[in-house]
């Protein structure tokens, strides 16, 4: 079982690493292909990978095609970014929760402690 320092230390930790998000983007990054028929020519050929960065926005999915190899580099970086931030918001919301009931278990036990020695000193 973790200690409540080693819990706070952890806290403290995963809001230093939240304060160091710069970028974050929404979104899985899709390869798209497209078989094209050639002018002349009966058979098709296939073009592509193009790379999209779609998400949803409501009921509705949304796509943005990525044309250069940076906008695809940072458009990685970004999902990744996200990800992480989503990962980190579950490890915080645990440590939180245990954080709570270590300092209501502690606050039961001092308040048992306070009247179970008033008893005795009677």
């Amino acid at each position: 079982m973790d200690t409540f320092q080693q819990l706070e230390a952890r806290r403290l930790a995963l809001l230093e690493e939240f304060r160091s998000f710069r970028s974050m983007r929404r979104g899985t990054i899709n390869e798209q292909f497209f078989d094209v028929r050639l002018k002349g020519q009966a058979k098709t050929v296939r073009r592509g990978p193009y790379y999209v960065l779609s998400r949803r926005e409501g009921d509705k999915t949304v796509s943005r095609r990525l044309t250069t190899p940076e906008a695809l580099e940072q458009a990685r970086k970004d999902s990744e970014a996200h990800k992480r931030f989503h990962a980190l918001c579950r490890e915080f919301e645990e440590v939180i929760e245990k954080l709570g009931e270590l300092e209501r278990t502690t606050e039961q036990e001092k308040k048992r402690s306070k009247s179970g020695s008033s008893k005795t000193g009677r």
